[in-house]
């Protein structure tokens, strides 16, 4: 076995400096009224002896655990197997470590584990969380609510209950759906179909009133339901050939959902886009370059969703002392939408 050097401690770090050990903890905590040469002087010990704080200690201090819970109300599977998730993500996860905070992601995808995370939120192991893809039906806000933790939500809130004072960050929805029913009108398009996603999600449901905003008078028989996955786009898609086998253009809810369909439409020897035009919406260039043809989307920024939805909480948390509610909650935030024009609509 190899012998580990012992860790530098606030001592040492003092002696080093040549100031006092609560001087060193005020500098390594960032406290107030130390002198900015003697700052500098902390600094370069810190350096030079490779300290690093004890983090139970330094939460003592501050109250601070410089830590946030993104938890995804999805099963590990989907999570995994979706883009989606691996860019709002990564957008979260940039804004975190730029301000030194640790991600902890909680997926739930049963009744058990929602009791899991409202006990680890409840027992104070995070500063806030990062909440995204609820469904109607989810106790989520209610546990987290009565865990008392700084919260902001991806996406509007459709929960029944009280939402005021609930922050969240959201795109354009229903204006970029509406965006691509009036493109695919204005192809001279007459039959044009919705696949929508899970309605139990505020997303699919705002997406759907887009579509019904443009085909005001549009046979009911032109919407099927998916469930934003390339497996629900191609039930949908079945389902709409066989009741609508005139139909002559697709808006799907979703990129996945768009690529399931295209699959059904090619299998039964319909062309994208001369027999039926495409559009998706989310444009994950994983997979809307990847389409034959490439996928007509309507944009939104996922990345930029999760980096957003990450600055919010720690803004608040910076203004919120610990323990005290807030005076005021930040405001929301709803991105626009940019129509992408490919090859299949």
């Amino acid at each position: 076995m190899t012998e580990t050097a012992p860790r530098p401690t606030l001592e040492a770090v003092a002696a080093r400096a040549g100031v006092s050990r609560a001087t060193v903890s005020r500098v390594v905590n960032g406290g107030d009224g130390v002198r900015e040469r003697l700052v500098e002087r902390v600094r370069k010990a810190v350096d030079e002896l490779g300290y690093v704080p004890n983090q139970a200690a330094r939460s003592l201090v501050t109250r601070r655990h410089d830590a946030v819970a993104v938890i995804v109300a999805e099963p590990e599977t989907r999570v995994f197997a979706d883009p989606f998730f691996a860019l709002q993500l990564r957008g979260i996860s940039k804004e975190l470590t730029a301000h030194d905070n640790q991600l902890v992601l909680l997926l739930t995808e049963g009744r058990d584990d929602h009791a899991r995370v409202a006990r680890y939120l409840a027992g104070g192991h995070v500063d806030g969380a990062l909440v995204f893809s609820l469904h109607l039906d989810d106790p989520l806000p209610g546990l987290i609510q009565n865990a008392g933790v700084p919260t902001v939500f991806g996406g509007r809130p459709g929960w029944s209950g009280e939402t005021r004072g609930v922050v969240y960050v959201d795109v354009d929805n229903r204006g970029g759906a509406r965006d691509a029913v009036r493109h695919l009108a204005g192809l001279g398009r007459t039959r044009i179909a919705h696949i929508a996603g899970a309605l139990d999600q505020t997303s699919a449901v705002d997406r759907l009133d887009g579509y019904r905003d443009v085909m005001v008078d549009a046979d009911p028989r032109l919407i099927a339901e998916g469930d934003f996955t390339p497996a629900g786009g191609e039930r949908a898609m079945r389902e709409l050939l066989e009741r609508c086998p005139d139909v002559d253009a697709v808006f799907a809810a979703n990129d996945l959902t768009a690529a399931g369909a295209m699959r059904v439409l090619r299998e039964a020897g319909r062309r994208v886009p001369d027999d039926v035009a495409v559009i998706g919406f989310d444009d994950m260039l994983p997979v809307a370059e990847q389409t034959d043809p490439a996928l007509t989307t309507v944009r939104q920024d996922i990345e930029e969703m999760g980096r957003l939805m990450a600055r919010l909480l720690l803004r608040e948390l910076d203004r919120r002392p610990a323990d005290e509610p807030a005076a005021a909650a930040p405001s929301s935030v709803v991105l626009p939408t940019t129509l992408v024009r490919r090859a299949s609509a």
